[in-house]
């Protein structure tokens, strides 16, 4: 709820400000962590779970600090969660890394959905293909995630695929209410308390790999409190900045440099001295009109260190948030300070219409329409996107089926595509929709075009805004499409020169070389026809287009979709009694599955299987039923020699082999191993198995570390790494 609620409620309706209290308590209790045991399928159960224990091996959770006592003692560290918990992908691999935030209006969004840790917690991914995710991070410059416990740490999903995306990420560090003031008097008991616990959170932040914190000390404090107040901010802020550059510290507009908690809904005097000691402000929501143009002239050269808050739920804030919240951002933009987003979530919780997928791009339309496009890629090569937003109903990989369930995990987002909502779906001839029952070429989802065209019009959408220079050697654009007959998709690329000349390039599907040639080369400076063509197999729906260019100098500012009919001669023909003409629209259905973006040279090389040290340990078996065991273990790779980051996520597979005994001896012949079990997509080089049932009969089970590179390629299954672990008799 926006703070200044909180007081204005707890000003004026008492008895309600402490029924809504015990309420709140009531609730955070209800939702507290599952057990260490607990799987993600089991998460509704209705079992109470008994006391979560961080030291006992199980299914590995994202879970917030709650007291001061566990910052001090680095306990986080002691947690067998704690290596699952670390963001794998680094800030600097999308282009983000040092470079100072931009000078232009910013968006800092505050995630805030549902208490947080939900399905968000589990970090290896759960089950429930609907869960809450954000696939719009090309209008973001910082995520903040947040939640009502002490030390919110962001589950690494979230950090994993904004930092893809060149986004900050950022944990949340509160306190309020009568608790939260009992630890603000031992955080600000002295000096140096205040500059242990803020070296606490930096530790915390660096061995978590994400950005900073947002700071909201929502208490009254003494004014004899505010001195070391000042201490902790600024050396939280320098500790950051010197421990990981590029690292943010974000104040929110709460207690006042006089002690008060009081909301001033814009930057003045009264917060400014902590504005001064770090890197922003995060103002409350309740402002008025004119407050960021005060806040603007008080901020000086600083302006857009300056974000204004709009709460979604449009509880106080300016404009009703909710379907009007680009009121707030177009003042926000016209008074040149930046944003601050709060609970976008909003629209998954209130089940907004006609369903998520299609309210969710409505609603981030209206970010785009008011703020613009703020973040740029591809960047650098290779650039690889399957479009998975991080949810679906089975999981594909190279067109072949390997898990029909349902999942969840945010980690698995590649680089997510610009989704252009239209209120008015009668004024364009083909829908574009990401589609999840559908067969995937890679991960869990595709984007579809569908509706109807003629022969002589094409249908364009955006698909990306770059910033790719390129350089001496040939760029090769490869991406699968899935079609029917009357439907052809390519890519147009648009680029600039050092002179700001721009050029386009159509990348034209197969098919008559002339025609094409004739009816696409005086709408582009360059028409390119594919250099290869190739099908999967025979039963394969999926076609590889590969397309290479050579533009030296020039650098690809965006990449846009082309659908379009095969040309033919003018022709009339007569289908059951009706005339059709080449102009009479007809249906068009064409799927994206996947688009790789490389040159020469840049194609992933797999060390051999035996460059990588395999280890299982943490080994639990337990009795199953009809002689079956479950096993729980914890499967670890490092790569001996050599950059694993060239490596950013791996497939997980299980073999069972299937023995006999035979002899005298009771010698343990082995047959050939059950198909391949899929078991997870992990971003960190380790992986918790969770009560794998082994049937009576299997021998050993063999763990397959499948390596994948950043070009998209997987190494092949039978030389990838594995442990072979027997199982116990």
């Amino acid at each position: 709820m926006p703070m200044s609620l909180h007081s204005y409620i707890k000003t004026h309706y008492p008895k309600a400000f402490t029924i809504l209290k015990n309420l709140r308590s009531l609730i955070y209790t209800l939702m507290e962590l599952p057990s260490a045991g607990e799987n993600p399928e089991d998460a509704s159960s209705g079992d109470p779970p008994p006391p979560f224990d961080p030291l006992t091996p199980a299914v590995p959770l994202s879970y917030p600090l709650k007291t001061l006592d566990e910052l001090e003692g680095r306990f986080y560290f002691k947690s067998f969660h704690f290596p699952f918990n670390q963001a794998a992908v680094k800030l600097s691999s999308a282009g983000g890394g040092d470079t100072p935030m931009p000078e232009r209006p910013r968006i800092l969004v505050c995630h805030d959905m549902a208490g947080g840790y939900t399905d968000d917690r589990f970090v290896q991914g759960g089950t429930n293909d609907d869960a809450y995710a954000i696939w719009h991070w090309y209008l973001i410059d910082v995520f903040v995630y947040f939640s009502h416990n002490l030390v919110t740490l962001p589950p690494p999903c979230w950090t994993n695929t904004a930092h893809r995306h060149g986004v900050k990420s950022l944990g949340t560090f509160i306190m309020e209410w009568g608790e939260g003031k009992k630890l603000a008097d031992k955080l600000l008991s002295t000096k140096d308390s205040a500059h242990m616990y803020a070296e606490r959170l930096t530790e915390l932040a660096v061995a978590l790999g994400f950005d900073g914190w947002l700071i909201n000390m929502e208490v009254t404090l003494d004014p004899g409190q505010i001195p070391n107040l000042k201490e902790f901010v600024s050396h939280l802020s320098q500790t950051m900045h010197s421990s990981l550059s590029g690292s943010l510290v974000i104040w929110y507009d709460s207690v006042t440099i006089d002690g008060n908690l009081s909301w001033q809904n814009q930057l003045n005097y009264k917060n400014k001295p902590f504005f001064d000691l770090c890197d922003g402000i995060f103002v409350n929501y309740s402002w008025k009109e004119d407050f960021p143009k005060l806040s603007a002239d008080v901020a000086g050269d600083r302006r857009f260190d300056v974000y204004m808050g709009i709460d979604v739920f449009g509880r106080g804030t300016y404009g009703g948030g909710q379907w009007t919240t680009n009121v707030a951002l177009n003042v926000i933009k016209k008074d040149n300070v930046s944003a601050a987003i709060f609970a976008p979530g909003w629209v998954y919780e209130t089940k907004q219409p006609p369903n998520f997928q299609t309210a969710q791009n409505r609603w981030w339309g209206l970010v785009e329409n008011a703020m613009g496009i703020v973040q740029n890629y591809p960047k650098t090569l290779p650039f690889y996107s399957n479009f998975d937003q991080g949810h679906g109903l089975h999981i594909f990989i190279d067109g072949a089926q390997v898990s029909g369930n349902s999942w969840n995990n945010i980690s698995s987002q590649s680089f997510q595509p610009i989704i252009e909502f239209s209120e008015d779906s009668t004024s364009q001839s083909v829908q574009i929709s990401i589609k999840f029952k559908e067969k995937s070429y890679n991960g869990g989802g595709n984007i579809t075009f569908s509706g109807t065209l003629d022969s002589h019009m094409e249908f364009t959408a955006k698909l990306f805004e770059g910033n790719l220079l390129f350089g001496n050697s040939p760029v090769h654009f490869i991406y699968s499409v899935k079609s029917n007959g009357n439907s052809l998709l390519g890519l147009a690329l648009e680029l600039s020169s050092s002179t700001e000349e721009k050029r386009t390039v159509f990348l034209a599907s197969a098919g008559n070389t002339l025609l094409t040639m004739n009816r696409f080369s005086s709408q582009y400076t360059k028409v390119i026809l594919p250099r290869g063509v190739s099908s999967l197999d025979e039963e394969s729906e999926w076609v590889l287009q590969e397309s290479s260019i050579e533009m030296h100098g020039h650098t690809l500012k965006e990449i846009r979709v082309v659908c379009y009919r095969p040309n033919v001669e003018k022709s009339v023909s007569v289908l059951n009694d009706v005339t059709l003409s080449d102009d009479t629209p007809l249906e068009f259905y064409a799927t994206l599955g996947d688009l790789r973006i490389t040159t020469p040279g840049q194609n992933s090389k797999f060390p051999p299987s035996t460059s990588w040290l395999v280890d299982c340990k943490f080994i639990s078996w337990i009795s199953g039923s009809k002689g079956s065991k479950l096993l729980s273990c914890m499967v670890t790779w490092t790569l001996k020699e050599g950059d694993a980051n060239h490596f950013p996520n791996y497939n997980i597979y299980v073999e069972k082999i299937i023995g006999t005994e035979s002899g005298d001896q009771k010698k343990l012949i082995e047959s050939a191993p059950t198909p391949l079990e899929y078991l997870g997509m992990p971003v960190v080089k380790s992986f918790y198995v969770s009560e794998l049932e082994v049937l009576e009969g299997v021998s050993s089970v063999k763990f397959v570390i499948q390596v994948c590179g950043l070009d998209g390629t997987r190494q092949n299954v039978e030389e990838s790494p594995f442990f072979q672990l027997q199982v116990q008799g």
